[in-house]
């Protein structure tokens, strides 16, 4: 089970000016960076009893600064003998190529069976590494590329990267609803006010920018390439719902499927049978953490996206005359 901790330090008058992320991991310095960074981001990190949640506000010094999280005791998560797909490896990184159906990292529900569990076994040295080397996820029901840092260097550098925006990410979608042309979702993204395993679009939220361009007409859907500037819980399908145009087969954010007009039984039924978000991380660009090379993956769309996009397009050529 997670353990509850609480922990209390003051900031010191030498921190004067310092950003709140800074002083932080100063002085838990026990915790890893990017763990405090979350612990902040989530609201579990307060300042004289207040919560704080932008890192860059300045501390003036004498601040108390109270942690209030759970840990996860790590020393529960197991080596598990599952296959991964690996796309390239070398000795400080790993760029696999996730299936759908398979969660990433342990949590509420899913405490094994995952793709950290599936890590270990194959890279026992890889539990050195916080997290085991993982550097971004991908949702349960989302295909494609993830890089995972088999070394804490290479982590370090990934997850700074990242923060800069320096590591390409870009995917493949099927969205409900004809889009005439592309453009950029610019919209804070949160917890969900009601729905507590869901986010939205929320102005408390935090910072998020998608950018998408149409790649192929159908008569009641869009095939679209996606690129994230930054990397939300479920960044994509939030953006792409809230500007109306969720995803094929998202019930989290999707709504009712889209039938095209006398559309064929058998397309019909692809349409309401397809039971996942139709999202796929295509390419991955970045620098090496080590070596400074960049490099560039990319992982073909997978065959239910492909036979969905080919029956939606036979659809729209049998009926030229729509608007679509």
């Amino acid at each position: 089970m997670a353990q509850q901790i609480q922990l209390t330090q003051t900031v010191k008058e030498s921190q004067l000016g310092q950003r709140l992320d800074q002083a932080v991991a100063e002085l838990f310095s026990d915790f890893s960076r990017s763990r405090l960074k979350d612990w902040l981001l989530e609201g579990k990190i307060t300042v004289d009893g207040e919560v704080v949640t932008k890192p860059r506000t300045k501390v003036l010094g004498g601040e108390v600064l109270t942690v209030l999280a759970e840990l996860e005791d790590e020393e529960r998560w197991e080596a598990q003998d599952i296959p991964l797909n690996i796309v390239y490896e070398d000795d400080d990184i790993i760029v696999i190529n996730k299936p759908r159906d398979f969660v990433v990292h342990p949590g509420a529900g899913t405490p094994d069976g995952t793709v950290l569990n599936a890590l270990l076994f194959h890279y026992p040295a890889i539990a050195e590494v916080p997290r085991a080397g993982i550097v971004h996820r991908l949702d349960k029901d989302t295909t494609g590329l993830m890089v995972v840092a088999k070394t804490v260097p290479a982590q370090t550098y990934l997850v700074r990267e990242l923060q800069k925006r320096n590591i390409t990410r870009e995917y493949e979608a099927i969205a409900i609803g004809s889009m005439t042309a592309g453009g950029k979702v610019d919209k804070p993204i949160g917890r969900h006010s009601t729905k507590r395993t869901l986010m939205a679009v929320t102005p408390t939220g935090r910072h998020a920018v998608t950018h998408y361009r149409v790649a192929e007409h159908f008569r009641e859907h869009t095939r679209i390439r996606l690129r994230l500037e930054t990397g939300r819980t479920h960044q994509i399908r939030v953006h792409m719902s809230y500007i109306q145009h969720p995803l094929l087969g998202d019930s989290a954010y999707g709504g009712r499927a889209r039938i095209p007009k006398g559309a064929s039984e058998e397309l019909t039924a692809m349409i309401r049978g397809f039971d996942r978000q139709a999202l796929h991380a295509a390419m991955l660009r970045f620098d090496h953490p080590i070596t400074g090379e960049l490099l560039e993956f990319h992982a073909p769309v997978p065959n239910d996206m492909v036979v969905m996009a080919e029956a939606l397009r036979e659809d729209a050529k049998q009926n030229p005359l729509e608007e679509y």
